[in-house]
């Protein structure tokens, strides 16, 4: 019986999740149509949608898997890039735009996740501050190799060099990734719409992993990884599946991003960027899938709304930060959610059962 309620609850849980994505599309859907959203608020739908796919892959490592990981951006870029040349590559296969941002995204999801096990198997034997610092420095590496590379593409096919002098194209070529400058020559696919799909499939996948004998596995080494040894849990074997998994939505996320724009640089997948997702998580709670959904989309979308208080802006958004994280991890305050929690628990089951009573007299007569 407790098991069933747990199980219901669970998915209670999960098809909130999936609701409150769905009604936010539908109302800014809405609210666009009437012209209700600013030029500035419309450009920044995408980059919430790839925000909040960073957010919940790294609550996946943070959060369930109880792992400090400050390299997220890292496999952000991967995908950004390896989804932009792949883009480009397909055009001339593909001429549907969201067909080819699907593959696109796919490509640079199976890119990052492919570094992720290369990162992985070293950094997973590593814990706490450590496991911090090298996935610190594995993030700054990864974006500093991009900057050393140039690849082209002409009619003979895609060329790779350490100089743009080295890619060797006719004159049909353009180079789609020049070191320092970023990627160019490539056509913006990505859409609002397109965001949301991601955002639904990687709660879909996070939520079904989180809840499976998987995901208890993974939460059990968090609480206690000795404890969890003991009873045969292989600790490495499901920290790399977190830890991949998480890297392949965030490669699959720097797809999204990339897209959205003209051009994109290796700056903008950097230390800044771990810790803004990594401030998502820690605001939304850790282990909240709901929480860094809203986290993301608030936190990204304030700055803009205080844009018109430019000189006061940046410290208003740090007091918020401030007020977020006093309420989130205060235990008062998580009581009185739990309470209210609680009480619409009950008087949902007390709806169900006058409705179910009502029906029953109802056939009866």
């Amino acid at each position: 019986m407790k098991n069933n309620r747990k199980l219901s609850r669970t998915s209670k849980s999960a098809f909130i999740n999936y609701g409150m994505v769905i009604v936010a599309y539908l109302i800014i859907q809405i609210m666009i149509s009437g012209g209700q959203i600013s030029f500035v608020l419309r450009g920044q739908l995408v980059p919430i949608c790839a925000y909040v796919v960073m957010a919940i892959s790294l609550n996946l490592v943070v959060g369930f898997s109880g792992e400090l990981s400050l390299g997220h951006a890292g496999f952000m870029s991967v995908g950004a890039f390896s989804g932009v040349i792949s883009s480009v590559a397909l055009q001339g296969m593909i001429s549907n735009g969201p067909l080819r941002l699907a593959l696109s995204i796919l490509v640079g999801a199976i890119a990052a996740s492919i570094m992720g096990v290369l990162i992985g198997i070293p950094v997973l034997r590593l814990r706490g501050d450590y496991l911090a610092i090298v996935t610190l420095a594995f993030g700054e590496i990864i974006k500093n190799l991009v900057t050393v590379f140039y690849v082209g593409m002409d009619k003979s096919g895609l060329h790779l060099s350490m100089s743009s002098a080295g890619l060797n194209m006719d004159e049909t070529g353009k180079v789609l990734l020049s070191g320092p400058m970023g990627a160019l020559n490539y056509t913006m696919l990505s859409t609002f719409t397109a965001g949301v799909v991601l955002v639904l499939i990687t709660l879909f996948v996070v939520q079904n992993l989180v809840n499976s004998r998987s995901g208890r596995a993974i939460m059990a080494i968090r609480d206690n990884r000795i404890a969890a040894e003991s009873t045969g849990v292989s600790v490495t074997k499901y920290k790399m599946m977190a830890f991949v998994t998480a890297s392949a939505f965030a490669g699959a996320a720097g797809v999204l991003y990339a897209l959205n724009y003209t051009t994109v640089v290796a700056k903008k997948f950097d230390f800044n960027t771990s810790i803004l997702v990594l401030v998502f998580v820690v605001l939304g709670g850790l282990g909240n899938l709901r929480g860094s959904i809203i986290a993301a989309t608030l936190l990204t979308v304030l700055p803009e709304v205080l844009r018109e208080f430019n000189e006061y802006r940046m410290l208003i958004y740090a007091i918020v930060l401030i007020l977020v994280m006093l309420i989130t991890n205060n235990d008062q305050a998580k009581a009185v959610r739990a309470k209210l929690t609680r009480r619409f628990d009950l008087w949902l089951t007390g709806f169900r059962g006058r409705k179910q009573k009502a029906e029953g007299s109802a056939g009866n007569e």
